[in-house]
């Protein structure tokens, strides 16, 4: 015997500032196809949809992605303080890693000896091309 189950839609958010269809597009969306479907979508309601994407930990990323296409004063028009946070972070440059300790490298340089140049490849491992 087998059951059924009745079936029904995605129930939408009473919080998502956008229709379900128009999520799931910018959701689905590549890095190309973004920008154009965020230009079709009004300023505050677009920077309104950046804070609720920004609050679910699933879409964090996504919603800083938005925020990139909003301004700043429509952020916080929409979130209040918390558009200011998410614009920041959204225009935070990526942080570049730490610059490793020269000694803590096997075969590195000791500080203040001259560096040595390569050209890289296999062959020239082992060469050098000081003066």
């Amino acid at each position: 015997m087998t059951q059924s189950h009745p079936t029904s839609g995605a129930t939408p958010d009473p919080n998502c500032p956008v229709s379900l269809d128009l999520l799931g597009e910018v959701y689905r969306a590549d890095e190309y196809d973004l920008p154009e479907i965020l230009a079709r979508i009004p300023p505050l309601t677009r920077a309104k949809l950046a804070a609720y994407l920004y609050g679910k930990s699933h879409m964090h990323q996504l919603g800083l992605t938005v925020a990139r296409a909003c301004e700043r004063d429509d952020l916080v028009r929409a979130a209040g303080e918390i558009g200011a946070v998410i614009h920041g972070q959204a225009h935070l440059k990526p942080a570049r890693p730490a610059p490793s300790e020269p000694s803590a490298r096997p075969g590195a340089a000791k500080p203040g000896a001259p560096r040595k140049i390569s050209l890289g490849g296999s062959s020239a491992k082992g060469r050098s091309f000081d003066d």
